[in-house]
């Protein structure tokens, strides 16, 4: 299989956490031994947003914003790719051209943030789309996707099975900025759903979830 692996910031990196960054190596590690090409996306958590906020007090635009955001997406993923030896490309892409040779060298691709205007969500979908991915699993802070937001109200109810269709009309936000942070970006569902791929989000605080999600057991929430 062709699976992409979106690791959440809000995971991995609020506050950074190499624990969980080695498991997360080790885990793509584990998938490419089993015969998958594999390709992660790393986001840059609450470390990226503190330097938005930063970047706004200096009265930056929204584009320069983003670019605080992106470069810390790819010290992130730098970590990955330093922690994965050989098995990685040895550098962050910087470009879906770059991941696709990196992965056709029979490399694991980590990647963060390319360019403005575009969440780590999109990226992931955006590579997803152009390697024809089966499976894009995202590794996020909650169990999968709900009728609301569960931190906020105790009465949210998860969803098993979600079409992308429908999944618009959860969204709080319907269009990017610097920062969003919510389940899935808008602009990744569009890719999502005309691509016609397949997603699983679980809880990525346990990583063996996203191998459950490959293996095609039930968790989280799968959204087709």
């Amino acid at each position: 299989m062709k699976i992409v692996v979106r690791v959440g910031g809000s995971v991995v990196a609020s506050p950074p956490n190499p624990v969980l960054i080695s498991k997360y190596a080790d885990l793509l590690k584990d998938l490419k031994k089993q015969g998958h090409e594999v390709v992660a996306v790393v986001g840059g958590g609450a470390l990226a947003r503190d330097f938005i906020k930063v970047a706004g007090e200096l009265g930056l635009d929204e584009a320069n914003r983003d670019w605080t955001a992106i470069y810390v997406s790819r010290l992130f993923a730098q970590l990955f790719i330093m922690r994965l030896g050989e098995t990685g490309c040895g550098t962050v892409p910087v470009s879906l051209e770059e991941a696709v040779a990196c992965l056709k060298r029979g490399k694991v691709v980590v990647m963060g943030g390319l360019k403005p205007g575009m969440t780590t969500d999109a990226v992931a979908a955006m590579i997803g789309e152009r390697i024809g991915a089966d499976l894009l699993v995202k590794a996020s802070d909650v169990d999968g996707i709900f009728t609301k937001d569960p931190k906020k109200y105790p009465d949210a109810k998860k969803i098993d099975e979600l079409k992308f269709k429908d999944l618009t009309q959860l969204f709080e936000e319907n269009r990017h900025k610097a920062g969003i942070h919510q389940i899935l970006d808008p602009e990744a569902v569009k890719i999502l759903r005309k691509g016609k791929m397949k997603m699983v989000v679980v809880n990525g605080f346990k990583p063996e979830n996203v191998l459950l999600a490959v293996r095609g057991e039930k968790i989280g929430t799968t959204i087709y």
